[in-house]
C-alpha cells in the first residue's frame, strides 16, 4: 500500500491569522504547518494584544456591575443595547454570566444572541475579546454556538459597540434555567451542563438600595461583596476612617473583613451572620453608603489609629484580576 503523501503547503486550506483557533501550547498548530502551536501561530498570539487592560469595562454603563457579574455572580443576565441598534434578524442581545458548555456566545433559533461573560479570554483585554465574539454572534447562523478566538489587536471593544447611555440592569437568577427556553427539547449535553451548573451555584441577591452590592449565602456564613467605583487609595482611606471609628460594620454580628481588586476597582467584603438575609442588609448598607460618602469627602490626614486600620485592610487585600 502506498504511503499517504504529506499535505503540502499549497494543499493546506488558507486561513488568516484571525481564523486560526487557540489551542494548547504543545499541540500541533491548526494552520497545518506541522509545528507545535507555541512555535508557530502561538508565538504571534502571545504578542497580540498582550498589554493587560486593568479596567476593561471602564466607560461602559454599569462598570461595577460588569465586574460583579464577571467575578461574583453565578447566574445573571442583562439586556445589552448596541450603538447602531440591532440587526433586523436579531430580536435582542443578552449578556449572561455563563452559557451551557461554556460557550463564549450562542445564537438561538429565534435569532437572539447570548454573550457569555465568565469565559477565559485570549488576550489581555476582556472588552476586545467580548466585542469580537459579539460581532461574530450577530451574524452567526441561528441555532449555533460561537467559539472563542484571538481578537485582532485593532478590533473594536465593547465601548465601541454598546450604547454608553443604554441602561445596564442585571437580573440575578437562582439557577440557569434561562439557558433552555424549551426544556423538553434541549439536548442531553445541555441538560447535563444545566444540572451541574445549578448544583454549583451559590445563592446570590443584588441589593436594591445601593449600586453593585451582592449578598450571597454560603454554608458557614453569609457575605456582602460590594464593587465600588472610587479610586483605590481614596476608598481605602475612607474605609480606614470608618474602621478606626467603629463604623465599618453593617450591624451586629457583621464585620468588614477586607477587600479584593478586580478589573481595576476595589471590592470590600463583609462577613454576615447566617441568619442575615439580603432583605435584612438593605437598610444597613444604605446607612453605610451615607457614612462612606462623608468619609470620602474628608481631606484630613489619617490619624495613627486610622493608619493602623488602613494597614490591616491592605494586608487582607487580594487581587483577582
Amino acid at each position: 500500500m502506498a504511503k499517504k503523501r504529506p499535505q503540502t503547503k499549497a494543499e493546506r486550506p488558507e486561513l488568516t491569522d484571525a481564523e486560526i483557533p487557540v489551542v494548547g501550547a504543545r499541540e500541533p498548530c491548526p494552520c497545518g504547518s506541522g509545528r507545535r502551536y507555541k512555535a508557530c501561530h502561538g508565538r504571534a498570539a502571545a504578542h497580540a494584544v498582550t498589554e493587560l487592560v486593568h479596567r476593561p469595562f471602564e466607560g461602559l454603563a454599569g462598570e461595577c456591575d460588569w465586574i460583579a457579574l464577571r467575578e461574583l455572580v453565578p447566574a445573571a443576565t442583562v439586556e445589552l443595547h448596541l450603538r447602531e441598534g440591532l440587526p433586523e434578524d436579531v430580536p435582542s442581545v443578552v449578556l449572561a454570566t455563563v452559557l451551557p458548555m461554556a460557550w463564549p456566545a450562542l445564537r438561538r433559533d429565534d435569532g437572539t444572541v447570548l454573550l457569555g461573560l465568565q469565559n477565559d479570554t485570549a488576550s489581555g483585554d476582556i472588552s476586545r475579546d467580548l466585542a469580537d465574539t459579539l460581532e461574530r454572534a450577530l451574524v452567526a447562523e441561528p441555532g449555533t454556538p460561537v467559539q472563542g478566538r484571538r481578537p485582532s489587536a485593532g478590533g473594536p471593544r465593547l465601548q465601541d459597540l454598546l450604547d454608553p447611555e443604554g441602561p445596564f440592569e442585571p437580573v440575578v437568577h437562582s439557577g440557569f434555567e434561562f439557558w433552555v427556553p424549551d426544556a423538553q427539547n434541549t439536548t442531553p449535553e445541555v441538560a447535563a451542563s444545566l444540572e451541574r451548573a445549578n448544583e454549583a451555584a451559590i445563592p446570590t441577591v443584588k441589593l436594591a438600595g445601593v449600586d453593585a452590592a451582592y449578598w450571597c449565602e454560603t454554608p458557614d456564613k453569609n457575605h456582602l461583596r460590594w464593587v465600588m467605583p472610587h479610586a483605590e487609595e481614596q476608598l481605602l482611606d475612607a474605609l480606614a476612617r470608618l474602621h478606626a471609628a467603629g463604623q465599618s460594620s453593617l450591624g451586629e454580628g457583621t464585620r468588614l473583613v477586607g477587600s479584593f481588586r478586580a478589573h481595576g476597582l476595589t471590592v470590600p467584603v463583609w462577613d454576615l451572620p447566617t441568619a442575615m438575609g439580603a432583605e435584612d442588609i438593605e437598610k444597613p448598607a444604605a446607612e453605610f453608603a451615607e457614612r462612606l460618602a462623608a468619609a470620602l469627602s474628608s481631606k484630613e490626614p489619617l490619624t495613627a489609629d486610622e493608619r493602623r486600620a488602613r494597614g490591616g485592610l491592605t494586608n487582607r487585600q487580594v487581587t483577582l484580576s
